[in-house]
């Protein structure tokens, strides 16, 4: 777009150091008045400018900083576009408003509980050149029925994927396509019921999803406690369970790694039980001190099942995911998943497997990369001026915070005393089987700084009326 009118800019009598924090606020104004729809895109920085009668580096650091508060996306060759429109200034006095357009937000809820990244980055330039790739390129194939495990071309692509970036080796063959690691899990669940295994073991604490998932289609879950090396597997063994899922990469929501200790105990007990271990490779992407860890199926593929998705690099809503199974498990999987629904779309399949091949993925990984690690910066800085009491855990990866609690707070209470400040935080006790210390989950992909600081005063200051 180009031109400024619905901006309504104008710089009387604006002294020079203050039109960065001006212009900001101007395009915060018009965004939230309507002016200017998500879409659009903004005028080029030198243009504006030039029609403003300021420094072209005024303009860069203003679209900058409201690129970081979420409200802009930089798209490479695409210019910059409005990604969202600003919610109401929040106050530690009142109910804060939730990020715009998220989903699961209750009304006048802002909710720091969903474990989602910056959904106003997914890269719409890129996902709409490779849609127009496929479109012209493919001729009905697109349109088509693909087979019930996934198009030929995202399991090629994710076959090189996973063995540089996980050290997953696995042919194209063996990749089944889900509806998300819930697809995979249901899959899984549905397989292991017909040979007569009811029951599964899961970390505690632990991903409720994953638990509410597995304990609709199995007959019974069973705790197994993680500590600071992950899965304690001495316990797990004395279950007499024959399956087990896990997060070894970045367990949820502790954050910790399964010690290279623990992940050959957890193969060996997998060899003398000849038992499964499911391995959702939660938050790999996102590590922030060192290179990822390698995933667990690598040291023995035939006693790991791996599941993971990209919910965490581009949307959830897009519902891709992928497993690779043990081979005696192979077949009766993909059986299951034509059985299902003849499998997922085609469409979507082919333009991930384009962003693979053209490396648009990557690079838009590495961008999260960066943004996510600022967010994560900003929320540590905010706990330890609002909380200073509390410990912070799980910082090296994720997209989320575990923040442990002085004893004497009750952690659900804190959350449902949140919620009626208009603050939407999980306790860790909803989280655990077993009794153990307070502390919240605080998700910090979501929110800019300034809102993420706005959340956690809320909490530091309910905390301080305990």
């Amino acid at each position: 777009m180009s031109g400024t009118n619905f901006l309504q800019l104008h710089t009387r009598d604006v002294p020079r150091g203050r039109r960065v924090a001006w212009l900001v606020s101007q395009v915060r104004t018009a965004l939230r008045e309507g002016r200017v729809e998500t879409g659009t895109r903004m005028p080029p920085t030198r243009a504006l400018a030039e029609e403003l009668g300021v420094a072209r580096g005024t303009v860069v650091e203003a679209y900058r900083r409201l690129t970081e508060e979420g409200l802009l996306t930089a798209n490479r060759g695409g210019g910059t576009v409005v990604s969202a429109s600003p919610a109401p200034a929040a106050t530690t006095t009142g109910p804060i408003s939730p990020n715009p357009g998220e989903a699961g937000a209750e009304p006048d809820l802002l909710d720091i509980s969903t474990g989602t990244p910056d959904l106003s980055a997914f890269p719409r330039a890129a996902w709409l050149r490779a849609e127009n790739t496929v479109l012209s390129g493919s001729g009905g194939r697109a349109l088509s029925y693909a087979p019930a495990q996934g198009s030929y071309e995202l399991r090629t692509e994710l076959s090189s994927w996973l063995a540089r970036s996980r050290g997953v080796l696995a042919s194209p063959e063996r990749i089944i396509v889900t509806g998300g690691v819930t697809g995979a899990l249901s899959l899984l669940a549905r397989v292991l019921l017909d040979r007569g295994l009811g029951t599964v073991a899961v970390e505690d604490p632990g991903a409720e999803g994953n638990r509410r998932i597995l304990d609709h289609w199995m007959a019974g879950l069973v705790p197994v406690p993680v500590d600071r090396e992950g899965l304690v597997v001495a316990e797990l063994a004395a279950t007499g369970t024959a399956t087990v899922l896990t997060t070894p990469a970045h367990q949820f929501p502790t954050g910790v790694v399964l010690s290279p200790a623990r992940r050959r105990a957890l193969l060996a007990w997998a060899r003398e039980r000849n038992g499964l271990v499911i391995e959702d490779d939660y938050d790999s992407e996102y590590r922030y001190d060192r290179r990822p860890v390698r995933a667990l199926h690598g040291m023995d593929p035939e006693r790991v099942a791996h599941v993971s998705s990209l919910s965490k690099t581009l949307g959830p809503g897009l519902r891709i995911g992928w497993l690779v199974a043990p081979a005696h498990l192979h077949e009766d999987l993909v059986r299951a998943r034509w059985a299902t629904d003849l499998g997922s779309p085609v469409l979507p399949q082919l333009a991930l497997a384009e962003l693979l091949r053209s490396g648009a993925l990557e690079r838009h990984l590495r961008t999260m990369r960066t943004r996510h690690r600022r967010r994560r910066d900003a929320a540590v800085r905010a706990v330890a001026e609002h909380l200073p009491d509390a410990v912070v855990e799980g910082v090296a990866a994720g997209i989320h915070l575990l923040v442990l609690l002085p004893g004497h707070v009750d952690d659900a209470e804190l959350a449902a005393r949140a919620r009626h400040e208009g603050i939407r935080v999980e306790p860790l006790s909803s989280m655990r089987a077993a009794p153990g210390p307070p502390g919240v989950v605080v998700s910090y992909g979501t929110h800019p700084p300034a809102r993420l600081a706005s959340a956690i005063a809320v909490l530091g200051g309910l905390v301080k009326r305990s």
